[in-house]
């Protein structure tokens, strides 16, 4: 076991496994603009860097610091989280078999419902919170990559990640975990056996709304990371160095968010789970919610800054109470310091499965009480 691995999360972070400005010894690391390296008489590469595409210096505190905190052995960043997750795909083999879940973020729905087809991926959407389904699903020898999120995007649906990890191993099929809502502070999810680990580091790794990027962390170097890594080279679909500067300073404050964040929005549930007019919470940390003993176990020091509300009435109803808030603010994306709203049916389309009854929130840094304060005005609009 190597320092980074003894380190708490927090110890990590904060000091970002120790990178420093190598010129001047500054605590900040330096921002690296270059595009090309130069040749040495000799024609060799005496920094050990060709072309900054897939190797520029900027990358590798963060993807080293992640590495670190997912107790994986190597993390690549990519230009966004959909670049990440769909470079997974794309490394797999032509007519590979790929289970994923039927609660999943709605872009990794829409393309493997259309465009992997065109790689030649054979894809089937399974109940992944039953292990029943997932292990009738399984063709041994013949699926590749079982693809998981949890908790899930927008109802917060909650995966047993260790016996996901044993059916698929046990079929030979490798696990892909989408951990964006857990991060590694809450749940690392190679220690319950998965093979790959997905951020949409947009959300919480960043966490200030100002920085668009994915990352993948590896519990192996092996061949199938290899593939993944060639993905990335031959797409380009690489962070700028300033994103990745950004991305590095966000994540130094990863832990104190998150538990702040955790903490706000079980007390948000707990409040709302009492109100007249929700008719159901969506929140994994509530006693009555279907994946609370598995996300108990698999989850340490809270259960996530999301949370959903199901409200009388349908979309109309729900749109009203996110035009009346006054401090959550109405935007896409989550996992950042101020507090979001939205209704998640309008921004999927019409071919949602989401119901149109459903607002979905991000728990940022404000007080919880006045944020509960908020919602309780605009319900009383209704």
């Amino acid at each position: 076991m190597d320092e980074s691995q003894r380190r708490r999360p927090d110890t990590l972070a904060a000091q970002a496994l120790g990178a420093l400005d190598a010129v001047g010894d500054g605590l900040v690391p330096a921002i690296h603009l270059a595009t090309t390296y130069r040749r040495a008489a000799d024609n060799s590469y005496p920094g050990g860097r060709s072309y900054a595409r897939d190797d520029n210096p900027t990358f590798q505190p963060p993807e080293a610091l992640l590495a670190a905190l997912e107790g994986g052995a190597a993390a690549l960043t990519f230009a966004s989280g959909m670049a990440a997750a769909l470079a997974v795909f794309q490394a797999l083999p032509p007519d590979s078999h790929v289970l994923a879940p039927k609660v999943v973020y709605y872009g990794i729905r829409n393309w493997l419902s259309g465009p992997a087809a065109a790689l030649g991926l054979r894809v089937e959407l399974v109940d992944m919170a039953d292990p029943a389904a997932l292990e009738q699903a399984l063709r041994p020898g013949e699926t590749a990559l079982v693809w998981a999120e949890t908790p899930a995007n927008p109802t917060w649906v909650v995966t047993d990640l260790a016996r996901t990890a044993e059916l698929a191993h046990a079929a030979g099929a490798r696990l892909a975990v989408d951990s964006t809502v857990a991060t590694p502070i809450l749940t690392r999810p190679i220690e319950h056996g998965a093979d790959l680990v997905m951020h949409s580091a947009t959300k919480y790794l960043n966490g200030h709304g100002d920085v668009v990027a994915g990352a993948l962390v590896t519990a192996q170097d092996d061949d199938p990371w290899q593939r993944i890594r060639q993905v990335r080279r031959q797409q380009g679909a690489v962070l700028g160095p300033f994103e990745a500067w950004l991305l590095l300073r966000g994540m130094r404050t990863l832990p104190l968010r998150v538990r702040r964040q955790a903490s706000a929005a079980a007390h948000v549930a707990h409040r709302l789970a009492q109100h007249p007019r929700i008719l159901r919470v969506h929140y994994p940390g509530l006693p009555d919610d279907p994946g609370n003993a598995i996300a108990a176990r698999q989850m340490q020091g809270g259960f996530g800054g999301m949370l959903s509300i199901a409200l009388e009435g349908g979309a109309a109803t729900a749109i009203q109470v996110a035009a009346e808030v006054k401090l959550w603010q109405r935007a896409t994306s989550l996992g950042g310091v101020e507090s979001l709203i939205e209704h998640r049916a309008s921004i999927e389309g019409p071919s949602s499965p989401t119901p149109p009854n459903l607002l979905r929130l991000s728990v940022g840094l404000e007080d919880p009480g006045e944020l509960v304060a908020d919602l309780e005005q605009a319900l009383a609009t209704l």
